[in-house]
């Protein structure tokens, strides 16, 4: 089971030259597929009259989910490099568009290689990249008074609190990290064979 993962902690720019043509690199910290249209959409019209932009990106916290586009590039020639810089460096959550300026020279199959990856790794030196950790959002259930126990239990396994309501029954939500999943389950039963009947669940999404 994952337990962490490595992404960028800001947007961040590279620029690589050869031979007259211009390649803008830009890194972009992303969650989902919808996020990156959004910023590829964002950049074809910034840069509208570029000649290709390219991308690539790496999502999820296995880095199971990932792709390349060379976008009117040869074959493997533009996306498959920029992807290569996002699993060399172990990153995900992560896009990566390089947008080309035609310098009217030719480089070349292993001359666009070379210049696309090195964009890619040039915006991606300026991001700074931070390890996080992998939680899971669970649902606390209690009587009131036992709200005590939980917020002792949400402090000794450094969960994040995303939402409370305090009825008869009491729910809180959390994310905690799911190398504590065994603790947490662990303490909770404990609390039960004391009487303090306070229920969690994983929520699904």
């Amino acid at each position: 089971m994952t337990k962490h993962y490595f992404t960028i902690q800001n947007s961040s720019t590279g620029l690589y030259k050869e031979k007259g043509s211009k390649f803008l690199g830009f890194a972009e910290p992303v969650t989902s597929e919808d996020e990156i249209k959004e910023k590829l959409d964002g950049l074809k019209a910034k840069y509208h009259d570029a000649r290709h932009h390219c991308y690539a990106y790496v999502l999820g916290a296995d880095r199971k989910v990932y792709r390349a586009n060379d976008d009117g590039e040869p074959n493997h020639s533009a996306g498959d490099p920029i992807l290569g810089q996002l699993h060399s460096k172990q990153l995900t959550n992560v896009l990566v568009v390089v947008v080309r300026y035609f310098g009217g020279i030719k480089l070349g199959v292993g001359g666009l290689i070379h210049a696309y990856k090195t964009a890619a790794e040039f915006a991606l030196a300026n991001a700074g990249v931070v390890k996080k950790e992998v939680t899971v959002e669970i649902n606390l259930r209690y009587p009131y008074e036992f709200t005590n126990e939980v917020m002792k239990l949400i402090h000794d396994f450094d969960m994040t609190i995303t939402g409370q309501d305090f009825l008869e029954i009491c729910i809180t939500r959390a994310k905690v990290g799911v190398h504590h999943i065994d603790a947490v389950t662990n303490k909770v039963q404990l609390l039960a064979d004391t009487g303090k009947k306070i229920e969690f669940t994983k929520i699904t999404v």
